[in-house]
């Protein structure tokens, strides 16, 4: 086997410790190993690059293990070339499984070219992914405390979400605060209801009758307090997001001068059925402008994990089910696909009607999100707008298909069918 790295190192990265490993090759074709065990303070990281710099290392490889191997790469960043690693595609053969053995295994793998890279984003792109992410878990805080609020209401058999359907919107959260401030007539909190509310007067006047104790105004008052907290933490990562966006140093981050910028690029995603600005910033955080780095609409597709999975043995298939991608690239998939299928008139639309009676709900959902990345990746990669196809799309390929199983659906229903093409005018 060829050797393509003439001085690498593995390293083995913990929270406390990095076992590292060099691999040399020398003239006569020998192999020098030197292995050496690091702590993972900032010092001791600039230790171990100025031990690798000292010994002429080039390459580097290293285990994509939690948030450990991020302070390592950003202290080698610009020093040596650097290949993350899968965990689940290094597996060392069975046997002596030792960390130093792993740092060795590395080392020896990406000697021969043997380790497939992760894709690691530029620095302002990983500074992207972090306010975004983070935007995702204040908005599963929101609605946390929004459950608890509801479920303190219940407590006090207040049944504001019987009739409300949200009980924090402008209606809602003023007849909270007015439980909170010791309001307990009903007709006076039904009162405080605006827009379609209004109609439902009556109902909020019999729903808003209950038992409010001190104790529930204190727990809907500190719930309150953490809602209103959150929102406005959720309005600064907003604003924060459209900064760095808006910035220039993100697309000057991106290695493909062809890349679309992020400002134009999320403008364009938007106009996909499904997606908003949200979810367009969100998908774009995670798979960036540049398409040059996936050589094809299906290679993205499994790298984000929303594609059918492969598991054959024995001429059997055993799984379909789709691999382990991005989790937060999926997640703004799926939630943009659950959003498409209630369009109208839409070629995704349809595509979910289509699949879910036969195929089920949620693998439908999947297949939208799949041609959801798939719009993105040739519109960003062509810098072409959407254009939708229509409900009738999957019709139209297909006529006579489609006739003969409208017959045939007919005829199961008792029907004698005669079929009498229209002509045309002339």
């Amino acid at each position: 086997m060829d050797v393509i790295h003439k001085c690498c190192a593995g390293l083995d990265v913990h929270k406390k410790t990095v076992h590292a490993c060099i691999r040399q090759l020398t003239g006569d074709g020998r192999v020098i190993k030197e292995q050496r065990e690091f702590d993972t303070m900032t010092r001791d990281l600039l230790v171990l690059g100025d031990w690798l710099a000292a010994h002429g290392v080039t390459h580097v490889a290293m285990e994509s293990t939690g948030v450990y191997w991020k302070p390592v790469w950003h202290l080698l960043e610009g020093r040596v070339t650097q290949c993350l690693c899968n965990a689940q595609h290094i597996k060392k053969v069975p046997g002596r499984k030792t960390d130093t053995k792993d740092a060795e295994w590395l080392a020896q793998l990406l000697q021969y070219g043997l380790l497939e890279p992760s894709f690691v984003p530029p620095t302002p792109m990983r500074e992207l992914r972090d306010l975004t992410r983070q935007r995702v878990q204040l908005t599963h805080q929101r609605t946390a405390i929004t459950n608890r609020m509801q479920k303190t209401l219940e407590d006090a058999n207040i049944k504001l979400a019987s009739v409300a359907s949200d009980i924090t919107g402008v209606s809602g959260r003023s007849m909270i605060q007015a439980i909170i401030a010791g309001e307990q007539d009903a007709e006076k909190l039904a009162g405080l209801a605006r827009g379609r509310l209004i109609k439902k007067t009556t109902d909020l006047q019999i729903a808003l009758q209950g038992r409010i104790t001190e104790h529930h105004r204190f727990l809907l008052r500190t719930l309150l307090e953490q809602l209103t907290h959150t929102e406005q933490q959720i309005a600064s990562y907003d604003d924060r997001i459209d900064q760095v966006i808006a910035s220039e140093v993100l697309d000057a981050s991106m290695e493909a001068p062809e890349a679309l910028p992020f400002a134009e690029a999320v403008e364009l995603l938007d106009t996909i059925p499904g997606i908003d600005r949200t979810s367009a910033k969100a998908i774009l955080a995670e798979i960036g402008t540049d398409m040059s780095r996936f050589p094809s609409a299906g290679h993205l597709a499994s790298w984000a994990g929303m594609c059918p999975g492969n598991n054959e043995s024995a001429g059997k298939r055993k799984s379909g089910k789709t691999p382990k991608g991005d989790r937060w690239l999926r997640r703004s998939l799926t939630q943009a696909a659950w959003a498409a299928t209630h369009t109208k008139d839409s070629y995704l639309g349809a595509q979910y009607h289509r699949l879910a009676p036969r195929r089920g709900k949620k693998r439908a959902v999947i297949a939208v999100a799949h041609s959801i990345l798939v719009a993105a990746y040739y519109m960003l990669k062509t810098h072409s707008a959407y254009e939708e196809l229509g409900k009738d799309h999957f019709d139209q390929l297909q006529p006579d298909r489609l006739k003969h199983r409208l017959v045939r659906r007919l005829e199961d229903l008792g029907y004698n069918v005669t079929l009498d093409q229209e002509r045309k005018a002339a």
